[in-house]
């Protein structure tokens, strides 16, 4: 039989081994495609370095909310407040001996030595006691309602703070690949329900989960009272300045406050009073755009879905009457409350609507809270979000309204070496370091807009062209955003720009060094006085990822590079509880020919840029939403797309019940791969039987 789809626009163009399918079902294509950002806004100047001073922005008080968040994602400097207790720094219990790359082709988790891992949840578990066990062959968008939806990207877990047993695992589910999901004769007979069920499979998922004590492994609690789906057709409030305005309104929706779902959620962060926030990144490839100037700077064609949503839900085609402002409904940060299952999510327009990737928060000196995003696009931005009010300790409900109003900005990035030292292969400068300062730049304030011919609500909407008319530095996609929770430092992950310094196409500068630049690099940025709310700043590039032995454009802070592990692809970020980054990678199988990974790097002393290979995922896999629970002894990552490339008859991974015969298969397991969640953990603790 053939697969479902069998166009894939990437096939044939993807360097070294990374899937077509991964680029089409992902991010619709996107290398395919003409860059979205055309415009000639500036870029580096020789301005010369000012030292920064450093210091710890921590800060304690008592827990005033239902629960202890902790993981690398919500601990720390972006979050040290009454509303969590901060995990104690050191103490940390993740020894290990980094592994071996692992080849693309191993369909495998790979863990160090000392350590084994399980599933916690799968795409398809049942949250409740009235779902069906799954079955993937009388899948209906009913039941996938109630089920683990597909691709899970942002993992947290948010553990109760009296038992330290039961908790709140939160994970967002970024996309469908109806070719591993649907038998291909099915699907054709089926294809509008089809669509309902990956428009199910998409949202958040919100699932109690439970140990028998600390350090020991999570199992998921169906029918738990707070599990919770969120999906593409769940209501969503909408606020901050540009709600209620003409560019959100729709037939469906003349008040343009309400809409209905959230798509293509990436990464995220947990807030200091214990919400979840996620990005709404790659939603262009679910509309058809009417062909204007700002439907091309989103990356959206006048043209038939992939999708082809628009055949069931009239909303997905801006050519329908009524729709044209659908677009402009997505793409924005979402913020949900874990703890109430009948609260209404809310879709956050004071932050700006760009592919974001995700956003973390930070408590500034002052009270303010600040967001930091990357859109995750080639040659786009870094911003930033300063609220207008304070937080309060304790004052949960107050704390949810932070992000209603407050100022945006932009990052522009400054080199302090001399151009011609910039050659487009990574040389590093003669003073030792890729290094410069920068300036945040307003683009709205005090509740007007600071870009020129352009209203405050037009700022908040086409956030990308205010971006583009104050000269913001195109970068080489800037996906996860995460402040270190020891030190205060931002650490911004660039994937890849394999079009940088090519014809018609930006050239090189300090901050994005390499032509071509297939493996991606890591900024460290320090704020002025490390004060979240300033607005100028320091960086350096922490790295410049490939694999050593065949790159020499790579970089690791000056570590030898023949005692570093190859990683390439940087894309989620974590911290441990001693401070120590930890890089999720997506992309590695194209690029250096290894399963994607995590990758633990020390950030201070002799040993500052040392990248260590913690653990690989199976064949076809992207590690996605690692959190670090050194103090348990554990790590906790999304595997997400496993076998991408293959089909429902042909699976080219079985990742994670490993069901060779499908004649076999027990009640709920698969042929075939499923994404899940998964936690990794020392031996030492036992663990569950791999479901």
């Amino acid at each position: 039989m053939s697969p479902i789809r069998t166009f894939l626009p990437m096939l044939g163009h993807t360097r070294g081994n990374r899937d077509a399918a991964t680029c089409h079902f992902k991010c619709g294509d996107a290398c395919a495609k003409d860059v979205c950002n055309t415009s000639s806004n500036g870029y580096f100047r020789d301005i010369a370095d000012g030292a920064l001073s450093r210091r710890s922005i921590l800060g304690l008080g008592a827990a005033a909310s239902a629960a202890l968040v902790v993981g690398g994602q919500s601990i720390g400097a972006s979050n040290a407040t009454a509303d969590t207790i901060v995990a104690p720094q050191g103490g940390g219990k993740l020894a290990f001996k980094a592994i071996a790359p692992v080849p693309r082709t191993v369909d495998a988790v790979t863990v160090p030595e000392g350590y084994d891992w399980a599933p916690i949840i799968r795409w398809g578990d049942p949250l409740f006691n009235n779902t069906a066990a799954f079955d993937i062959t009388k899948q209906s968008a009913k039941r996938q309602a109630g089920q683990f939806g597909y691709n899970n990207d942002y993992l947290n877990i948010i553990v109760d703070k009296y038992s330290g047993r039961s908790g709140l695992l939160v994970a967002n589910h970024e996309y469908t690949n109806e070719d591993l999901m649907f038998d291909s004769v099915w699907f054709e007979a089926n294809k509008t329900e089809a669509a309902k069920i990956a428009m199910e499979a998409h949202g958040f998922s919100i699932v109690e989960v439970k140990r028998v004590k600390s350090g020991t492994p999570w199992e998921y609690v169906r029918g738990a009272e707070r599990n919770r789906r969120i999906t593409a057709t769940t209501p969503f409030t909408v606020d901050g300045p540009a709600a209620g305005s003409e560019l959100l309104k729709t037939v469906a929706d003349p008040t343009g406050r309400t809409v209905l779902g959230t798509l293509n959620n990436c990464a995220g962060g947990t807030t200091p009073w214990g919400t979840v926030l996620s990005g709404e990144e790659n939603f262009n490839q679910y509309f058809r755009g009417q062909g204007s100037a700002s439907d091309a700077r989103y990356g959206i064609a006048d043209a038939a879905t992939e999708r082809r949503w628009e055949d069931v839900d009239p909303r997905f085609s801006a050519r329908n009457p009524g729709y044209e402002n659908e677009i402009n409904r997505f793409g924005w940060i979402v913020e949900i409350d874990p703890q109430n299952p009948n609260s209404t999510p809310v879709k956050h327009t004071a932050l700006g609507r760009f592919k974001h990737e995700g956003a973390n928060v930070r408590i500034a000196d002052d009270g303010r809270v600040v967001a930091y995003s990357g859109d995750d696009e080639r040659f786009d931005y870094v911003y930033k979000f300063i609220s207008k009010d304070k937080y309060r300790r304790g004052d949960r409900r107050h704390n949810m309204r932070l992000l209603s109003a407050g100022d945006l900005y932009v990052a522009k990035f400054a080199g302090n070496s001399p151009v011609a030292e910039i050659d487009g292969a990574a040389t590093v400068p003669a003073d030792g370091s890729f290094d410069g300062t920068g300036t945040w730049i307003p683009l709205t304030l005090d509740g007007e807009s600071m870009v020129p011919g352009m209203s405050l609500e037009e700022v908040l909407v086409y956030t990308r062209l205010a971006g583009d008319k104050v000269g913001a530095t195109k970068m080489d996609r800037p996906e996860d955003v995460e402040p270190s929770p020891v030190t205060g430092k931002l650490y911004i992950a660039l994937t890849n720009n394999t079009q940088r310094n090519t014809t018609g196409k930006a050239t090189v500068d300090e901050a994005n060094p390499r032509t071509k630049n297939r493996d991606g690099h890591v900024i460290e940025l320090t704020e002025r006085n490390n004060n979240a709310t300033a607005t100028s700043f320091n960086w350096n590039i922490l790295l410049v990822a490939g694999d050593p032995t065949k790159d020499a454009s790579t970089y690791f802070s000056g570590f030898p590079k023949d005692k570093v592990s190859p990683i390439s692809c940087p894309d989620n970020l974590a911290f441990d509880s001693k401070g120590n980054l930890w890089i999720s990678t997506d992309g590695q199988p194209g690029t250096i020919g290894y399963c994607d990974a995590l990758h633990k790097v020390t950030l201070t002393g002799s040993q500052r840029g040392k990248v260590e290979q913690f653990l690989a995922v199976p064949a076809g896999a992207e590690t996605c939403g690692p959190l670090i629970h050194d103090r348990d002894g554990s790590v906790f990552v999304s595997v997400q797309h496993p076998g991408e490339g293959g089909t429902f008859q042909e699976p080219t991974s079985f990742f994670p019940d490993y069901v060779m015969n499908p004649s076999k298969a027990k009640r709920g397991d698969v042929y075939g791969p499923r994404p899940s969640v998964i936690q990794v953990f020392t031996k030492a603790k036992g663990h569950g039987p791999k479901k």
